[in-house]
């Protein structure tokens, strides 16, 4: 498993789409597979859901994105998970790690979107 957190400023839903495009465009294996979306109080909150498949694990990569938005304050939290063969321990997290690493880049890129 794998983990990135992040905290800035922008416009959520600015942020919430492009994100969601850049995943999806990044990889050709690429499913959007659920999400959820929650708002009170001003407070905003958005869950999604991705796969691709890793050719370095020869199996699918989940990646799970919490998305919290308080004003112009949003926070991101992405973990990926799977691919892994083996029983009892993780051998090859290349997989989490690589899609782990393009969601950062994409992270990246949708920040100047939002602040736009």
């Amino acid at each position: 498993m794998a983990k990135y957190e992040d905290r800035f400023s922008g416009d959520f839903e600015k942020f919430l789409e492009s994100f969601n495009d850049g995943i999806l465009s990044g990889s050709v294996s690429a499913s959007y597979e659920d999400g959820s979306d929650y708002c009170e109080n001003g407070i905003r909150c958005a869950v999604r859901v991705y796969e691709r498949y890793s050719f370095t694990g020869s199996g699918r990569v989940s990646l799970a994105v919490t998305i919290i938005g308080n004003g112009s304050n949003i926070f991101v939290s992405a973990i990926t998970t799977g691919s892994s063969k083996a029983v009892f321990f993780k051998v090859n997290t290349l997989g989490e790690s690589s899609f782990l690493q393009n969601t950062i880049d994409v992270i990246k890129r949708c920040k100047e979107i939002a602040n736009k």
